[in-house]
């Protein structure tokens, strides 16, 4: 079971992050994503792996005034 923002998924075991970021509509350009405590570098979402247990934190930026 992998966890994104405090909420369990059950179906993102063995994806990557980037397939996953895509499958749930965030747009790559407007997301820092941190993972079990680190934060992953856009130019590896595509090799990030997501396996039981991992704890995810997607964060979209807004523009806004």
């Amino acid at each position: 079971m992998v966890y994104v923002n405090g909420n369990q998924v059950s179906n993102a075991d063995n994806l990557c992050l980037y397939d996953y970021l895509i499958r749930e509509g965030y747009k790559i350009s407007f997301v820092a994503v941190e993972c079990n405590g680190f934060i992953v570098p856009k130019n590896q979402y595509k090799e990030k792996i997501l396996t039981d247990g991992d704890v995810v934190e997607v964060v979209s930026f807004v523009g806004g005034g």
